[in-house]
């Protein structure tokens, strides 16, 4: 093999090496794609504010208990979110307008509103399936 074969063979590796980084690229960014437009769920427990809440979320805005708002660890202010008790079907879209839940195991906070519209009052604490619209 002479000096041209060798450059030849390495031109061929090198650009056999971009196509390849570019096929691999190609398939994240398709895969990104999808994940950040189909719908994202997560489900766990749900708890709501206290009828006695009053003060401002970490959005700044004044905790209205009539409005459908909830709080949400890491999603951003503005999301809005399905939020279903698989038990009894209901559902009701709320708002993320604050952050927590901060004890272990629960996934959302709901505003009184957002806890009336799934009647679960009653029960306090329920399991939920939420998808981030």
């Amino acid at each position: 093999m002479d000096f041209h074969d060798i450059a030849q063979a390495r031109g061929m590796g090198w650009t056999a090496s971009i196509a390849l980084g570019l096929a691999f690229a190609g398939v994240f960014a398709v895969s990104h794609a999808a994940n950040a437009q189909g719908p994202r769920q997560f489900s766990g427990i749900a708890a709501y504010y206290s009828k006695d809440y009053k003060g401002r979320t970490a959005s700044g805005e004044r905790y209205d208990p009539a409005k459908l708002t909830a709080a949400h660890r890491t999603l951003p202010f503005g999301t809005h979110v399905q939020v279903t008790d698989p038990r009894s079907h209901r559902s009701v879209t709320v708002v993320v307008n604050d952050r927590g839940p901060f004890t272990k195991g629960r996934v959302i906070d709901l505003s009184l509103a957002a806890a009336h519209a799934l009647k679960m009052t009653e029960r306090g604490l329920i399991r939920v399936t939420a998808t981030i619209e």
